[in-house]
């Protein structure tokens, strides 16, 4: 029963990826014809393409009342995207961040994560609440989209290094399209795999669905975010490796979850671990992008090995409180009242410093 779980995990795994490879591909040429800056096509094309295995998780699991997978996904793959993905690429490759993420994509980020809180308050996300999250979701590409065809006038020379390949012509629109539907229907059948797969090794192992939702389907459905984010870092395509996050998080939490609370009979509920712990943590990891990206508008090595060693530290809490393990306490007095507290003020340090001095030879402009 268990090799039998294990084995479905990996197909279902390996099918996401497969399916947001070929999503991507095909969406982003598509994107790159229509005349898409590459910051913009990198916070929705790129990254709402990365997130369909969330949402074809989430909404499969809220449709069969699985609640706990379907905001364990919600959460859990937020806090990996930030601390996870965000930590390797930049300990690559210092990441570059761009202005427009510091002035309205990282603070809409930070505004969803407390709706989602909000919204929760309750114990449940219900129709209304998915409507709401879903207009948001609506209204942000509508806006990135006006924006971008404003401003952008030379996309497809800018995309022809990042894609590998010239703008498509008229006669590959329908291959690329193509690519877009087979892309979608791997990811629901691997979704469908995975989200098996995971109750099943839930069960048997006496784990919470939350816990698994929160580790092991939110980092298999991250998995196309970690290879589009670290590719882009290492190719040069900084733009894409950061707002591919960004906008995977936002996507995540307005589309993904507005859908699932849409389609779910009776709402996803919330649970109380979710509200009082994990929800606070995925908002507090948002914030703390906000002063990292300030300083000097880049993310260091640094900066990304400690996002990365709380990423270790979160999931390691997670199991310790899962096998309800005696050193429980001492690693959560570790973290919360020495860890946070030096990151926190370090941070602060770093972003007057960055503020008193002015931009730096190179930095973008303010």
């Amino acid at each position: 029963m268990i090799s039998e779980a294990i084995l479905l995990l990996a197909a279902g795994a390996v099918l996401l990826i497969a399916g947001a490879e070929l999503l991507v591909r095909g969406a982003s040429r598509l994107a790159v014809a229509a005349g898409i800056s590459p910051l913009v096509v990198g916070l929705t094309v790129v990254a709402f393409g990365t997130s369909s295995p969330e949402l074809a998780v989430t909404v499969r699991s809220a449709i069969a009342g699985e609640a706990d997978v379907a905001l364990g996904n919600v959460v859990g793959s937020n806090i990996f995207n930030v601390l996870f993905i965000l930590g390797v690429s930049a300990l690559i490759v210092p990441l570059v961040v761009a202005q427009q993420l510091v002035r309205l994509d990282v603070p809409l980020m930070i505004a969803a994560s407390a709706l989602m809180l909000v919204l929760g308050m309750d114990r449940r996300i219900g129709a209304v609440d998915g409507l709401i999250l879903v207009a948001g979701i609506v209204a942000y590409t509508v806006f990135l989209i006006r924006q971008s065809r404003r401003e952008s006038a030379s996309v497809e020379a800018e995309y022809e290094g990042a894609f590998g390949s010239e703008a498509p012509r008229p006669a590959s629109w329908l291959r690329n399209i193509g690519m877009v539907i087979a892309g979608l229907a791997l990811l629901v059948l691997g979704a469908r795999w995975l989200v098996d797969a995971a109750v099943a090794t839930a069960t048997a192992f006496g784990v919470s669905e939350l816990v698994i939702g929160l580790t092991i389907v939110a980092a298999g459905t991250s998995l196309p975010e970690v290879a589009t984010s670290v590719l882009a870092a290492i190719r040069g395509d900084r733009d894409i490796a950061v707002g591919n996050v960004v906008g995977s998080n936002i996507f995540n939490i307005l589309a993904v979850l507005g859908l699932g609370g849409l389609v779910s009979p009776a709402g996803i509920e919330v649970s109380s671990g979710a509200l009082t712990f994990d929800i606070p943590v995925m908002i507090a990891v948002a914030l703390a992008t906000l002063p990292v990206f300030f300083t000097g508008y880049t993310i260091a090595r640094w900066e990304g090995a400690v996002f990365l060693g709380y990423y270790i530290a979160y999931t390691t809490y997670l199991a310790l409180d899962a096998m309800q393990h005696a050193a429980l306490p001492a690693l959560g007095t570790a973290i919360g009242w020495f860890a946070l507290p030096l990151t926190a003020l370090t941070l602060v340090i770093f972003a007057v410093r960055a503020h008193r001095r002015g931009p730096a030879p190179g930095d973008p402009p303010r």
